[in-house]
């Protein structure tokens, strides 16, 4: 058996290395959007003693994110990182106390022009004729004075302040579409018309036909009737009312596999002005109850109930609504792949543009995989994206005054690695 090494010298003088090997991907990719170009040129703005211009400052932020380095303060680990450096062309890299400052002068003057170029990329890129849009919610928790954090609805965290961003997903693809950032208190029933209308003003062109999914926390007759009148349809779960509930009771229902059944009957409650049909999903309740189950639970059956105006057999339309779990999955990634929860400041302006500038820098891995990875790297989630392709130790050379960068001979994704790579090379995008 080999003895293991006991001396080993140690010297730190690798002025070339750097863990981030897998940047060389996102640079090209971001070369393609000209996205340091159109960044300088949106966010330019006069400013006294400034090292970096605003569009540099915002890819400063942008970066971190997408490699998953969690807090601002993290990022003092790319201030030593010539690799970094040089592969992204910062001449070198703001420490956390600027990043901070520069949140809120983007929060206050820069959101509404970066909110528009990042419309564009959404515009261009999208390439279906139809749109899934599945609305939700999350709650952020906060534990310092952080401007207009409220008590609101925390199940974890109960009587902790926290804001309640409001989210408008892509089903199809994952892309966050639009978003609000709201206070912990916040209902988001009322300000749900208001970001439909801004989604839907954002589709391009092509897109003829909008679908929208939601929980109950989305069972009004006001959102409903804003549905109905842009002819979208929609399948929302709803509220277990009293009228509800004595109506679920009776009915006939078609049995599937598994134990699941499935009715659907046509029903206006007291305060609606019109009837709209509902569809009821029900199942044995197991003997070991799952916290996966609704609330309502009658006579051995576990029930939920979607109020809907599509023409599809009731099974179909709750396997349709099913599909909005990607929702769930894109906030979590966005919770633990993008540090969205990492609330930077105390000022209201700064992490409304962090906020933002998450959801940009999601998005951006998100057409990444779609457009350039090969098919097996596209269901990956964010974190073994980076895994894979992202966090690879390298090394930058010259030799014959060529820069290369040599990664590990040992790196079992070279084959994918190299492919990502052409792919970027050889298609052009138009945003």
């Amino acid at each position: 058996m080999p003895k293991s090494r006991r001396k080993v010298r140690v010297k730190f003088s690798g002025e070339t290395l750097t863990h981030f090997g897998g940047l060389l991907l996102l640079q090209a990719f971001f070369h393609r959007l000209a996205l340091r170009r159109e960044l300088t040129r949106l966010l330019r703005r006069r400013e006294r003693n400034s090292r970096y211009t605003l569009g540099e400052m915002t890819l400063a932020l942008i970066y971190p994110i997408l490699l998953g380095l969690g807090r601002i303060e993290t990022t003092k680990l790319l201030r030593q990182n010539g690799v970094f450096q040089e592969l992204t062309g910062l001449r070198s890299y703001p420490d956390p106390a600027s990043l901070r400052r520069f949140l809120t002068r983007l929060g206050t003057y820069g959101i509404p022009r970066f909110l528009r170029f990042h419309d564009r990329i959404k515009r261009g890129l999208t390439k279906m004729t139809s749109a899934i849009f599945d609305l939700d919610t999350s709650v952020l928790t906060v534990y310092g004075n952080q401007e207009k954090a409220k008590i609101g609805y925390n199940p974890k965290k109960r009587g902790r302040p926290s804001f309640a961003p409001l989210f408008c997903f892509e089903g199809q693809t994952g892309v966050s579409w639009e978003a609000e950032w709201l206070s912990g208190d916040a209902h988001p029933a009322p300000l749900t018309i208001p970001l439909l209308e801004r989604a839907l003003a954002k589709l391009p062109k092509h897109v003829q036909k909008v679908f929208v999914r939601a929980d109950s926390a989305f069972f009004d007759q006001k959102i409903l009737d804003f549905l109905e009148g842009k002819c979208i349809s929609y399948a929302i779960v709803s509220k277990m009312t009293s009228s509800i509930k004595n109506r679920i009771g009776g009915l006939r229902y078609r049995r599937y596999g598994s134990g699941l059944e499935a009715a659907s009957f046509m029903f206006r409650p007291p305060t609606w002005k019109k009837t709209r049909r509902f569809i009821v999903i029900r199942r044995p309740i197991p003997e070991e109850p799952s916290w996966q189950l609704t609330l309502l639970q009658l006579q051995g059956y576990s029930y939920q109930v979607i109020v809907t105006n599509l023409d599809l057999l009731p099974i179909n339309v709750w396997k349709f609504y099913n599909g909005r779990a990607t929702a769930e999955l894109v906030i979590r990634e966005l919770k633990e792949g993008c540090a969205i929860g990492k609330i930077p400041r105390n000022d209201w302006a700064a992490n409304l543009a962090y906020f933002q500038l998450v959801l940009f820098a999601y998005n951006l891995l998100i057409w990444f995989k779609h457009l350039y990875l090969p098919k097996e790297f596209r269901r990956i989630n964010v974190q073994t994206l980076r895994q894979r392709l992202l966090w690879v130790p390298a090394l930058l050379v010259r030799p014959g005054g060529i820069p290369t960068l040599r990664l590990p001979k040992s790196y079992p994704y070279q084959k994918q690695f190299l492919e990502t790579l052409k792919n970027i090379e050889r298609r052009r995008i138009k945003i």
